[in-house]
């Protein structure tokens, strides 16, 4: 007996389709590994890679899809993919083993965006008493929300303030700028950013240890391609901690994570992040958004000087504001 026709088609077929899958999901991961990896984030992909800690979770899913389906030379691209986001993200997740001295002078320190003033404010001066609070920065503070924390008791708790109010009125409430302190503050000023933000900032000395200056941090953010310059400029012109200087803290809205290679440069001039040293690295500060769906994402940050040690860092939630404030247990050096 004789049997004609045509060789079966569908299982190749099926073959060459699901190896085209994979490539289409494991293309995306592979091309953000590489630009991250080498700090290239350009133009709209600035705000993008604000999700960086995401797209590593996922790219996971390719590389176990990869080897499943036997494809080795799409599961070793996957895999190599994921290993160098991965290798970029989750160190942010444990606890460094060198997160400067852990003797001196324990100071608790906090900052937190006030969202154009609307924070609430009992929920800010209840996080400085009960944390024992002896610093506070906030950010997009107006003049209403000044009375409003003074009627709430801050005052009291922290005497002592540096102030930026809004350029123009409460209208403008982002601009504004606030340092509050326990201990007096020496030589208390402004900065004014290329970005229109303002940077309240101000020396002060604890008992029993160096003076410190502290700033409340607030670079512009990259809400549209146009003003990356601005974004970047005001990232670069955030104060170093040189050793042979005072000793510095910034803490604020970075607008920006440590998957932005411009904060990256920023830490590397003699800080170190308060989160990351102490595996808290990857908990979300802002958000949620206007749009819910969007997961929040980490540009709130304590950058604490390298001869400053790190305890500990909590996050605490801020009502009426789309940002969480940033507490922080720093060990000051003796002089």
């Amino acid at each position: 007996m004789t049997i004609t026709g045509s060789p079966p088609t569908t299982r190749p077929a099926r073959r060459v389709l699901r190896t085209v899958l994979l490539w289409v999901l494991l293309l995306p991961g592979a091309a953000w590994a590489v630009v991250r990896f080498g700090g290239w984030e350009r133009d709209s992909l600035v705000q993008l890679f604000a999700f960086t800690p995401y797209v590593a979770a996922w790219a996971v899913v390719p590389a176990l899809l990869a080897f499943a389906a036997r494809r080795w030379l799409t599961a070793a691209v996957a895999t190599v993919s994921a290993a160098l986001l991965i290798v970029c993200v989750l160190p942010r997740s444990m606890a460094d083993h060198d997160r400067g001295p852990q003797t001196g002078v324990t100071l608790h320190v906090l900052t937190g965006n006030m969202y154009v003033g609307h924070a609430d404010p009992a929920t800010i001066v209840r996080l400085v008493r009960e944390n024992d609070v002896a610093v506070l920065a906030l950010q997009e503070y107006t003049g209403a929300a000044r009375t409003a924390l003074a009627t709430a008791g801050l005052d009291q708790l922290l005497p002592y303030s540096s102030l930026a109010l809004p350029i123009g009125g409460d209208e403008n409430g982002a601009t504004g700028s606030a340092l509050y302190s326990r201990y007096p503050i020496v030589a208390p000023g402004v900065r004014h950013n290329g970005g229109g933000f303002q940077q309240a900032y101000g020396t002060i000395q604890p008992p029993g240890a160096r003076p410190v200056t502290f700033e409340s941090a607030h670079p512009l953010a990259p809400f549209a391609v146009d003003v990356l310059p601005k974004w970047r400029s005001d990232l670069q012109a955030q104060p170093h901690a040189e050793a042979s200087g005072p000793l510095r803290v910034l803490m604020g809205d970075f607008n920006s994570t440590l998957d932005h290679r411009a904060l990256r440069t920023v830490v590397s001039h003699g800080y170190r992040d308060a989160a990351d040293a102490t595996g808290k690295g990857l908990i979300g500060t802002w958000g949620p958004y206007a749009d819910p769906r969007l997961p929040p994402v980490t540009i709130d940050h304590v950058l604490v000087d390298e001869r400053i040690g790190v305890a500990d860092v909590s996050v605490h939630g801020l009502p009426h504001s789309d940002h969480r404030a940033v507490l922080a247990d720093l060990r000051l050096p003796n002089p």
